[in-house]
């Protein structure tokens, strides 16, 4: 009964001076990935995959990042 009762959780926290947020798409499949580059080497950390809108959504959500800050690569 209480079990699956989740408590509700402070967005997480990334260095926004070290790392930006970045959805990597692939242009043949349309497969997305949402991503963490670092600013200064450009490497990319997966954090989800993107299945549809919901997704991208709880990916927002859960980092507390706004639509404009991110990043589209290819």
């Amino acid at each position: 009964m209480f079990w699956n009762h989740k408590p509700k959780q402070s967005p997480k926290t990334f260095d926004r001076s070290k790392k930006r947020p970045v959805i990597r798409a692939s242009i043949c499949t349309g497969e997305q990935t949402a991503c963490f580059q670092d600013v200064e080497t450009g490497k990319l950390n997966e954090v989800m995959l993107l299945r549809d809108a919901e997704d991208k959504a709880a990916f927002m959500a859960e980092y507390g990042i706004q639509e404009e800050e991110i990043v589209i690569v290819y």
